[in-house]
């Protein structure tokens, strides 16, 4: 059997107490956190970047996140699993590369997420730049129809970088290609990234909702919702740097102005109780541009903890 993932070497050896397990060929689990520290790389000192530790990173802030899974929280209106017994909340480790086989982590990181979804997981994917959302939304072709809701400053639609046509850059328009991707809704742009005017007008021409965090602050995160379709499968793509920088200063290009997190918060329980959301990834940390209270990476674990608490409480996980 091919090993797709290792533990964590230090620190905490899961995120938020979960269970570690590494043999994903045969998982039964309902929540599963991967790690997925590295990207496609756009050139050789981009192979090792400050992304790649933000999953262990966030690991050992457990509990600083959850001091006590068993303790009331009021984000979520109970403890961390609701007081379920029968929940299997596992961490699968981490997809790391193999330097003999360049790009090969990719591969394995969609394998990795084919066998959360078919042990009946729901998979929240730590990374890693945002070339990683490519390899984890390619292993949803069995779980389609898809709309992806992506929080970002930018737009992500760059066709390749220095030839490179997976990378940081690209997601969301490696993500228009996949059939089974259906709706794109595209929240707190603002700024400048890599996108050019070429790649504003393919993301328009495709119809992909582009919805400006000055858009969003003036209607509010309710009426977002209300534009993104009932009843959906929905992945949740969140960028840092979509976040606003008071909360989430960590990232390569803050941007005054973005998705506070009480709008993040509302974003995630509105989907939940809309749809399902079957998976989300939370990208572009930059641990060492953290403060002394490391809040890019507390605010990334909460948003986590919103997820588990809300999805478990909406029923995803009640047995038949």
């Amino acid at each position: 059997m091919e090993t797709l993932t290792v533990p964590p070497r230090t620190g905490h050896k899961s995120l938020l107490y979960s269970e570690l397990v590494t043999d994903l060929e045969n998982l039964r689990a309902d929540i599963a956190i991967l790690g997925m520290p590295f990207g496609s790389a756009y050139g050789p000192h981009s192979f090792t970047n400050d992304q790649t530790r933000a999953p262990q990173t966030i690991r050992d802030l457990t509990d600083r996140l959850v001091r006590a899974p068993e303790h009331y929280d009021f984000d979520i209106d109970g403890p961390l699993l609701q007081g379920r017994t029968d929940i299997r909340f596992v961490d699968c480790g981490d997809v790391l590369p193999d330097l003999t086989k360049p790009g090969d982590h990719y591969r394995r990181c969609e394998l990795a997420v084919r066998h959360i979804l078919q042990g009946g997981g729901l998979p929240i994917v730590l990374g890693g730049d945002h070339g990683i959302t490519t390899p984890v939304l390619r292993g949803y072709d069995q779980h389609g129809p898809i709309t992806l809701v992506h929080v970002d400053a930018h737009l992500d639609w760059r066709e390749e970088v220095n030839g490179v046509r997976d990378g940081l850059s690209s997601p969301i328009r490696r993500a228009s290609e996949l059939p089974y991707v259906k709706h794109i809704v595209q929240i707190g742009l603002r700024a400048q990234g890599s996108g050019r005017p070429a790649d504003y007008e393919a993301a328009r021409r495709y119809g992909a909702d582009l919805i400006t965090a000055y858009e969003l602050h003036d209607v509010g995160m309710q009426a977002v919702l209300d534009r993104i379709p009932d009843g959906g499968n929905y992945y949740l793509s969140i960028d840092a740097d979509g976040m606003d920088a008071a909360v989430m200063p960590a990232v390569d290009g803050p941007a005054p102005g973005g998705v506070t997190f009480v709008q993040a918060r509302k974003l995630i329980h509105g989907l939940v109780k809309k749809g399902r959301v079957v998976g989300m990834d939370i990208v572009e940390i930059q641990p060492s541009k953290d403060n002394a209270a490391m809040l890019t990476c507390v605010t990334a674990g909460r948003l986590i903890v919103n997820l588990i608490g809300a999805s478990i409480r909406a029923g995803y996980f009640d047995r038949k």
